[in-house]
């Protein structure tokens, strides 16, 4: 499918609010095993939707049905004066894994990053379980880190 001219990648728009809303819920219950307030979830999509400011989404399409996602949000560095891009909400659909698709949005963003004179890089961080995720991430070029997080996650909000 890699080379598929059907697959094609664009950006969402506010019409896609609600297949993106329901592929991140499938997201995480597959990959972290958390049900989602639909609520929240529909309006957190929305808002960044809406406001590139806040992010983008990527969306692959083939034969103009939506198989795959993944989310750009920015973090601004001082060091590097510039922006670094952050992958996010990354699902293929259960037909589309391991048949190229990410690797189609991948290519694309990092296009778009590097053609870019203010961004930086390209990070993203993984669930330390998720092992398949983690191997694609590595073939694809990303390099582990010596960062580890540490989060707060207010009450009223979605914590593990």
């Amino acid at each position: 499918m890699v080379d598929d001219p059907l697959l094609s990648i664009r950006d969402g728009t506010p019409e896609d609010t609600s297949l993106v809303a329901d592929f991140n819920r499938l997201l995480a219950l597959e990959s972290e095993g958390i049900a989602l307030d639909c609520t929240v979830l529909h309006q957190g999509v929305s808002a960044v939707l809406e406001d590139a400011s806040k992010g983008r989404y990527f969306l692959a399409e083939h034969g103009g049905r939506v198989i795959g996602q993944t989310l750009i949000t920015y973090e601004w560095s001082d060091w590097r004066n510039g922006w670094f891009w952050w992958i996010q909400s990354v699902y293929i659909s259960r037909e589309a894994r391991r048949r190229g698709v990410f690797r189609r949005i991948h290519d694309h963003i990092m296009s778009r990053a590097m053609a870019a004179s203010d961004v930086c890089g390209v990070r993203l961080y993984v669930d330390q379980h998720n092992h398949s995720a983690k191997e694609v991430y590595s073939k694809l070029g990303l390099k582990r880190t010596g960062y580890q997080f540490f989060e707060r996650v207010f009450e009223g909000h979605l914590s593990k």
